[in-house]
């Protein structure tokens, strides 16, 4: 009972924060920025440490450019994310763009199902908002679907699963995903499924280890042993922010079918990839994630 005064309280305040205008909003994220960049310090070591070992050419006077943009946007992360919970499909659909997503359409029709590899770049809890942009998909049953790591807070992971269906996603715990995914596809139902596949891997995650911005990197593999498995296309999507409140996501082929390449090249690929997002503007990636906690080997050449 504690648990659903909680879940109703904290949603009723959010949503109610949620129908300021962005305008608005945005004036609560500059004084947010002020106080976890200024004041809280929240994770500054972690991100200078990240940055420099990412960046070594780089002088340090940029290297706190960067990592004070990567706040600024961080905290435009959070009001924007809260503005989810009231928020219009034509707003939404101006503020967040999308390209090439007819390779993904061509997939469906072909009678393949598609793997989005992701990322924390930009805002990727906009992202489910694609299915406002798919428009090709007519006469066949598809579910678009997202991969999450349940909260320890029943509260917030309730309330999160609550924004994250906004536009009619369905989320699947990382645990259940395949077995999830596997049905979907015995009943005939076509998946487009977003995997966050970025993060540090959990203990046990079997991994690909690649050098990654300068670092030796272990990389989450299950996202492409569910794919071979499933016999999923594999896409890229590319994040950018082209201004305050504005995205753009462009979907890349990373592979048709990955019974034609070698095992971890589909991995290699999206990783080549996010460096390559991450080069263009560092500022928009999770620094704030212990993403190199665990030291990795490279195998030998």
């Amino acid at each position: 009972m504690m648990k659903e005064f909680a879940f109703r309280t904290l949603s009723g305040m959010l949503t109610l924060l949620s129908c300021l205008p962005l305008g608005v909003l945005y004036v609560i994220s500059d004084f947010l920025f002020v106080l976890v960049y200024y004041i809280v310090r929240y994770r500054r070591d972690l991100v200078a440490r990240n940055l420099a070992a990412s960046f070594p050419d780089k002088e340090e006077k940029e290297l706190k450019r960067i990592a004070r943009k990567f706040y600024r946007n961080f905290t435009d992360y959070i009001v924007e994310t809260v503005k989810l919970l009231h928020i219009s499909d034509e707003e939404m659909s101006r503020r967040m763009v999308f390209e090439n997503l007819d390779i993904i359409e061509r997939h469906i029709a072909s009678g393949r199902s598609v793997t989005v590899y992701f990322s924390h770049a930009g805002n990727w809890e906009w992202a489910p908002s694609v299915t406002l942009h798919m428009h090709h998909t007519e006469g066949r049953a598809v579910d678009f679907c997202q991969v999450y790591r349940p909260l320890r807070s029943e509260v917030f992971d309730r309330l999160m699963l609550k924004v994250r269906s906004r536009f009619g996603s369905i989320s699947f715990p990382k645990a259940t995903v395949f077995r999830s995914l596997f049905k979907l596809s015995r009943e005939g139902v076509y998946t487009v499924t977003g995997f966050m596949s970025d993060q540090k891997p959990s203990h046990g995650d079997p991994t690909v280890p690649l050098m990654f911005l300068n670092r030796p990197t272990a990389f989450i593999s299950g996202t492409e042993t569910l794919c071979r498995r499933l016999g999923h296309a594999a896409v890229y999507w590319d994040m950018e922010k082209t201004s305050r409140g504005h995205y753009r996501i462009v979907t890349r082929e990373i592979c048709a079918d990955p019974s034609t390449v070698a095992d971890g090249d589909i991995t290699r690929r999206y990783a080549e990839m996010l460096q390559t997002t991450i080069l263009r503007n560092p500022s928009i990636w999770l620094w704030t994630h212990n993403r190199w906690k665990i030291p990795v080997q490279l195998p030998l050449q």
